[in-house]
């Protein structure tokens, strides 16, 4: 069944011209069709040189925004519902009046306009620990901000229910099993994890390195 779908993708993009670009992050059955494949920025930059002006992004909101800020004259097509709208976000500012608002770079460029400071998983520990202000809104990625809170007791930091699906469809259990299965292997984690995934990790860590252990 899932072979048939593919081959039913594949003449469809073969026949449109059609490119499909797939996250890391995406199921095997997609990056299998997909013409390209890696992180988001990644994705953005062989976009640009792909030759089909049609492009099918399989990730998030801001990875297709990406796309279309280097590949302005491609269309980009994205099925994905926002967590957070920009008005949404002025009325959490107006409910927490006197709070440094920090976004996960990995949001809307709308969003990016209403914040304060943008932060990667690498450097949002840092980047807070060094705003003046003690009261934080940090959105959208409630775990992130739970590890950045975590790492900074002094500060006031809100969350609001957001976060990546992927990450949070890793459960304690899997993380659990994993280990015993493979009792000589360190467990990594992105900071983006849940919780209670994340107490279990050897390490935590970004794309670009170990930001704690």
């Amino acid at each position: 069944m899932i072979k048939d779908i593919q081959q039913e993708i594949l003449r469809i993009k073969k026949e449109k011209h059609i490119t499909i670009l797939a996250h890391s992050y995406q199921a095997e059955e997609i990056q299998e069709i997909a013409d390209h494949t890696g992180d988001s920025f990644r994705l953005s930059e062989l976009a640009a040189k792909d030759p089909n002006d049609t492009l099918i992004m399989c990730g998030v909101h801001f990875m297709a925004e990406t796309c279309k800020l280097l590949s302005p004259d491609k269309k980009v097509i994205l099925a994905m519902a926002e967590q957070l709208s920009a008005d949404e976000l002025r009325q959490l500012k107006k409910q927490y009046p006197g709070h440094t608002v920090v976004a996960y770079i990995n949001t809307t460029a709308a969003l990016k306009t209403e914040c304060d400071v943008c932060v990667t998983s690498a450097s949002a520990v840092e980047i807070c620990r060094k705003i003046e202000n003690d009261k934080i809104l940090f959105i959208p990625d409630c775990n992130l901000g739970a590890f950045v809170a975590g790492q900074l007791p002094e500060k006031q930091i809100r969350l609001i229910k957001g976060g990546c699906p992927v990450h949070a469809a890793v459960t304690e259990e899997e993380a659990l099993t994993a280990k015993k299965q493979h009792p000589g292997a360190l467990l990594l984690v992105h900071p983006e994890c849940v919780p209670a995934v994340a107490k279990h990790a050897d390490y935590i860590g970004s794309t670009s390195g170990i930001v704690s252990f």
